[in-house]
């Protein structure tokens, strides 16, 4: 029902030049992140990292492991969530960079923060999906309210504010001179269906032992 990416927040005026995923590698480069242990915006800011790599390497999973790895050990501070990443970047002054949603960085810059970003053009698509639940409608026999509601949604007006919080446009909306003026381009935009859903996603990278803790161990080296 909505959808956001990556974005890259660097300090006042980009003294590092950071402008893609690939600079977070740099020896010159810190950065923030989230634990994707403990973090769900944490497993999008990994599969951005991990889908670039791809897009570089052919799909080349050993050449995306090692630029991932190199990254991580360029992490200043991996925190418990997204709350405390942004604390340890804007308030504590850790890191050159931080990776947040899009969305998140639109609506502080709406609130007066003074907030510069990057938006990667090799990215992922960050949705935010939506359900009726039958269990709870048919319980309580609002389905066709909740029905007409998740229909809504979809409608050009709801998607209007949807985008006046920071969120991307889909269908006809996306198409308007005033969203793409607001939105940077994004040339590649990977889906995590590209990685077979989050349940495949979740037992390949974030469980005990996978890809995740293992990039960690070798971080660490």
């Amino acid at each position: 029902v909505a959808k956001t990416v990556a974005a890259i927040i660097v300090r006042p005026g980009n003294p590092k030049n950071i402008k893609t995923f690939q600079d977070l590698t740099r020896d010159d480069v810190k950065w923030v992140t989230p634990d994707p242990k403990t973090s769900g915006g944490a497993r999008w800011n990994f599969i951005a990292l991990w889908d670039d790599a791809l897009k570089r390497n052919n799909n080349d999973e050993a050449k995306a492991k090692e630029f991932v790895t190199k990254a991580y050990k360029n992490v200043a501070v991996l925190s418990k969530d997204a709350r405390e990443a942004t604390d340890a970047f804007s308030k504590q002054g850790q890191g050159d960079a931080l990776i947040n949603y899009e969305n998140e960085v639109i609506l502080a810059k709406q609130k007066g923060e003074k907030l510069e970003y990057i938006v990667p053009d090799t990215n992922i698509s960050i949705d935010t999906p939506l359900a009726v639940v039958d269990k709870n409608v048919d319980k309580h026999g609002t389905r066709e309210v909740a029905e007409a509601f998740a229909k809504f949604l979809f409608t050009p007006e709801a998607q209007a504010e949807f985008t006046k919080l920071g969120f991307r446009p889909s269908g006809d909306a996306a198409k308007t001179k005033e969203n793409a003026d607001r939105f940077p381009a994004v040339k590649t935009l990977a889906t995590i269906k590209d990685f077979g859903g989050w349940d495949e996603v979740q037992k390949k990278f974030f469980k005990d032992g996978g890809v995740f803790d293992q990039v960690r161990a070798a971080a660490k080296q």
